[in-house]
């Protein structure tokens, strides 16, 4: 007895010790967090001319234009920290408004603030070395916006802090995939594929914090003192690259994918896909940055080029880099790697068995091999499909669908014209306006824009669906399953009607049948939940994870 309390008293120090190790080791490492901000001083700003109207906010020679279409036009020039605080002047209130949306989108997900303290002191220790691994061009562009930011978040970081840290937002997003918040589907055809050989690459950029984060997308045009003039589709205040073009006709798209579980922070890929649109002209180079730089979740990068006449993948992990190369005149990206590199990868085989990702390539190829020679035109009309393969209806909002109902923006890119179609609200539907760059960059050489470099001429028109019913019918269905979803958290009950219009509303969808069954089950009505189970399995279900959580539920309750 004697000689087993004194091996449990030294199992206790042991676990004692082993605590306060671990605390003051996050502790060592949080104190010691070293973001490098930027060391410029700040008195040595010029004031340069500022005016603010309604729709046209000008800085020195940089712009921001409201256009009719209801995207924001963003025109800048000069040094990274000329750029920056020219941004941060000329949008202080939408800079505000972006990052309320998104603190309270966060405040959705994660409502306890012991957890979201938890989260901010876990993402500060993560995102300890962020700093060294974002180029010192970048952080004093970056720095410079943060100088118009509000103080009301600093319980989250410090202005600079905040700002470095929402670049990453695409790649934390890939550690909440419980959440859904990132998907993107894309595609690139030349040659005997397009209508006239030319490449014709389209993407949607499917990251979905929230109808109002997208509310004002903008379209970035930026004339660098180093590199090339490029082209950006993004919200105020990224200056990383999500879809964008340069003045040679390199494209850049980013589509998430899945790898191990990263440990630490690296360069963001928006920053390293910035830096391939700023500093490369061709594929080559454009592999060679991207091989340069580690990151810290997998990616894959669609690069097109008008130089080499075609659209690779680059495929990136925390520790490993391929490229995947069309044999034919096509290449279709969705969220799983297809290069040989990742060929026998258990994660990448696990995420293509058990999410939607090889289901969308496959219904991109088949709406491709129907389109035959693709155009801009087909190339809309192909980002925003809804159905199924086979053109099955499989419910609308489904993650098999290339149009989910939940892209910020999709783009067409006409490389070799240095033409570019940008979407309008809502999502993919609204109609796409096309910027021709070649003649803007050519303007920013020598003028100060001040009115909208829409070409109407060579507008895409909305889709059917605006004025079909479909976009009202998504409204409803997500208005509805938000009452539902709280009814159960309340335990309260719904109308009788309201469940059947909600199930008409969406009748072919999965998740329809899931939720009411889950409803059901809150009522203490097991019969009737097991009914909407059931059915809910007869349908296309998008995640074996979805499927097997719903066959346990069955399994519980019968």
């Amino acid at each position: 007895m004697h000689l087993l309390m004194k091996i449990l008293k030294w199992l206790a120090i042991g676990f004692i010790t082993l605590v306060i190790i671990l605390i003051a080791g996050s502790y060592i490492l949080y104190s010691t967090t070293d973001m490098k901000q930027p060391d410029l001083d700040v008195s040595d700003l010029s004031d340069l001319p500022f005016s603010i109207t309604d729709s046209l906010r000008s800085y020195g020679d940089n712009t921001l234009i409201l256009n009719r279409q209801g995207l924001w036009e963003l025109y800048v020039k000069g040094t990274p920290f000329e750029r920056g605080v020219a941004i941060g002047r000329i949008s202080e209130d939408l800079l505000y408004y972006q990052e309320k949306v998104f603190v309270d989108e966060i405040r959705k997900i994660i409502p306890s603030e012991k957890y979201l303290k938890f989260l901010r002191y876990f993402l500060v220790i993560f995102n300890r070395n962020l700093g060294k691994q974002v180029p010192e061009e970048n952080r004093e562009e970056i720095y410079g916006i943060s100088l118009s930011c509000t103080d009301e978040f600093d319980a989250i970081g410090t202005p600079y802090e905040r700002q470095l840290n929402y670049h990453a937002a695409h790649d934390i997003g890939h550690m909440m995939q419980a959440y859904r918040l990132v998907g993107c589907s894309s595609f690139g055809t030349w040659g005997n594929e397009s209508a006239d050989s030319m490449l014709i690459i389209g993407r949607n950029f499917d990251f979905f914090v929230g109808d109002d984060f997208a509310k004002n997308k903008v379209v970035a045009f930026y004339h660098p003192d180093e590199g090339y003039k490029f082209a950006s589709v993004c919200w105020i205040g990224m200056t990383g690259v999500l879809s964008g073009m340069n003045e040679v006709g390199l494209t850049v798209t980013i589509n998430a994918s899945q790898a191990s579980v990263p440990i630490g922070s690296a360069t963001p890929v928006s920053i390293l896909a910035r830096i391939i649109l700023q500093y490369a002209g061709t594929i080559d180079e454009a592999y060679r940055i991207a091989e340069s730089h580690k990151t810290f979740v997998a990616e894959s990068l669609l690069v097109g080029s008008a130089k080499d006449g075609k659209v690779v993948i680059i495929e990136k992990s925390p520790d490993k880099i391929g490229m995947h190369q069309s044999s034919s005149g096509r290449i279709v990206c969705t969220n799983h790697y297809q290069s040989d590199v990742f060929r026998n990868d258990p994660k990448n085989a696990e995420n293509i068995r058990t999410t939607d990702s090889g289901y969308r390539l496959h219904r991109m190829n088949e709406l491709l091999d129907r389109a035959g020679k693709v155009d801009h035109q087909k190339a809309a009309g192909i980002l925003r499909d809804t159905l199924g393969l086979q053109d099955k209806l499989i419910g609308l909002t489904n993650e098999k669908s290339i149009n989910q109902f939940i892209a910020h923006h999709s783009v067409i890119f006409k490389p070799q014209e240095l033409k570019m179609w940008v979407s309008t609200s809502p999502w993919q539907m609204g109609e796409f306006v096309m910027y021709d760059l070649g003649e803007i960059f050519g303007k920013m050489d020598s003028a100060k824009i001040t009115v909208s470099s829409v070409d109407a001429d060579l507008t895409i028109e909305p889709d059917a669906g605006l004025t079909s019913g479909t976009y009202i019918r998504v409204q409803n269905y997500r208005r509805l399953k938000d009452e539902i979803s709280n009814a159960i958290k309340q335990g309260e009950t719904v109308d009788s009607k309201r469940l059947e219009v909600f199930l008409q509303t969406n009748a072919e969808y999965f998740y329809t049948y899931e939720l009411l069954g889950d409803y059901y089950l809150s009522q203490d009505k097991p019969a009737e939940a097991l009914s909407y189970w059931q059915t809910a399995l007869t349908k296309e279900i998008p995640r074996l994870g979805d499927k097997e959580n719903i066959e346990k539920k069955i399994g519980k309750n019968n």
